[in-house]
């Protein structure tokens, strides 16, 4: 079924060839955004765990903030959302610890996710009206106890059709930004049809509230290549035109181009091209075992001056 439109281009090809100095000055200038998921396994990690570099932005994601009960059995609560992260970890009083220790570090909250004590968390509407006005109020309210600075929508199940989807999270967007509840905002979707059409749905009504794309380019087959990667990459900048879209692996191998296979030879070639907006990782939980490894290598590529 093709129910968005996808890009093609020969653009890999010219990013493959191209160095320009130009767009080195450009890249070199715009270091890009850092954006790290933290506490969805309940892995004891800690904000001050991570490494962070100075001297570019620095967002964590706590992950997630899920509008279903917390019971044995989840149900939906049309938009009354619950904190559902590590809250032994990452406290209200840890957000403004490593917010006073590193004046570049935001921290975030992401909605949704995958699951919710082993079922599906799904987007479930009863109206549009009645879900925006639970969810202003209370986001609202989450945002403001731990002093949160952007919030991230991480749906991936869905039980409303695109339309809905996009004026439910178009118009909490658009309240939490005017009224300065939260400053950066960003989606998290993936290479999935029933996916993409929603998301490219608020996009085309609402992208102008959207700072960030986290695009789970990990999402991708396992094997992605480096042209296979780039040519994604650009399909993606086409659908979501205009838009940051950052780049991202997952520590946990799940799949798309690992760190081993390529990633960072291929973050090289965008910032070289100026269109190196960011990377994110997918999680600091999965990203205890290797030492955050891959954390300070990413920190790093975007913070020189390639």
């Amino acid at each position: 079924m093709e129910s968005f439109k996808f890009c093609i281009s020969l653009v890999v090809l010219q990013t493959l060839l191209t160095n320009s100095r130009t767009t080195e000055a450009v890249s070199a200038r715009s270091p890009g955004v850092f954006r790290e998921y933290i506490g969805a396994l309940f892995k004891n990690v800690t904000f001050s765990d991570v490494p962070i570099n100075p001297n570019i932005e620095f967002h964590f994601l706590l992950s997630f903030a899920i509008d279903y009960t917390n019971t044995k059995s989840p149900e939906p609560t049309n938009g009354d959302f619950l904190v559902y992260w590590d809250t032994d970890n990452l406290t209200p009083s840890h957000v403004s610890s490593i917010k006073a220790k590193y004046k570049n570090v935001k921290v975030g909250m992401s909605l949704g996710g995958d699951t919710v004590n082993g079922k599906n968390a799904t987007f479930a509407p009863t109206s549009i009206t009645s879900w925006v006005r639970n969810a202003i109020h209370s986001i609202t309210k989450i945002a403001k106890e731990y002093n949160l600075d952007a919030i991230d929508i991480d749906y991936e199940h869905f039980n409303a059709d695109p339309d809905t989807f996009a004026e439910c999270i178009g118009q909490l967007l658009y309240y939490l930004k005017q009224n300065n509840v939260i400053s950066y905002t960003s989606i998290a979707p993936y290479a999935d049809d029933s996916v993409q059409v929603r998301y490219l749905a608020l996009w085309r009504k609402y992208g102008h509230l959207i700072d960030y794309v986290n695009f789970q380019f990990y999402a991708y087959e396992k094997g992605t290549t480096i042209p296979q990667f780039l040519q994604y990459f650009e399909t993606q900048s086409c659908n979501y035109k205009g838009g940051k879209i950052l780049v991202s692996f997952g520590s946990n191998n799940i799949g798309g181009l690992s760190p081993k296979h390529g990633f960072f030879d291929a973050c090289t070639i965008l910032k070289r091209q100026g269109k190196l907006h960011g990377i994110f990782i997918w999680s600091a939980d999965d990203s205890m075992k290797d030492h955050f490894r891959y954390e300070k290598l990413s920190q790093d590529l975007l913070a020189s001056a390639i």
